[in-house]
């Protein structure tokens, strides 16, 4: 249940334990990350540093509590791509389908257009309905498909890439 005291904000370090909880839960539960192994509290305080130093990374807080995130981080090491990154939107499991994804990926994209960035790509494990939905809702297009590219939870997997210019 979301409450009138929520907000879109940067990431602060003192989040760390909220941000493992919630993308550990997609790592132990899901397919939706190809991440095995849990998130410590140090790496993602490690993760937290090393990423806002470059890029944003903002929270959805409701009530004092975490309940998603949009980040972006590098796309690929050569520095050709250096105008590139990829993009991440976690929810708090149980906070699907309340707008919450929007609204924090519409700000994230705000934020990317305000800096010298020139794409966004968003590799999405398939099928994934929602996540689909709501990055083509704001104009990222399929531009790839990699088919069982990924192996985890005892099955191939495969992975779609979408992509906006800013």
């Amino acid at each position: 249940m979301l409450s009138n005291n929520k907000a879109i904000r940067p990431v602060m370090h003192s989040d760390a334990a909220s941000l493992c909880s919630l993308y550990n839960y997609y790592i132990e539960h899901t397919v939706i990350t190809f991440e095995e192994d849990t998130v410590s509290l140090q790496a993602m305080e490690e993760r937290i540093r090393t990423i806002t130093a470059r890029y944003p990374w903002l929270v959805w807080e409701d009530g004092g509590e975490v309940i998603g995130y949009a980040s972006t981080n590098r796309w690929r090491e050569r520095p050709a791509y250096r105008f590139s990154v990829e993009n991440s939107l976690y929810l708090r499991h149980g906070f699907e389908g309340q707008g919450i994804g929007s609204c924090l990926l519409a700000a994230l994209l705000d934020k990317l257009r305000q800096t010298d960035l020139h794409a966004v790509v968003a590799a999405i494990t398939l099928p994934n309905e929602r996540s689909t939905a709501v990055h083509e809702k704001f104009g990222f297009k399929m531009t790839a498909r990699f088919n069982e590219i990924g192996f985890k939870q005892d099955r191939w997997l495969d992975v779609g890439y979408w992509e906006l210019l800013l």
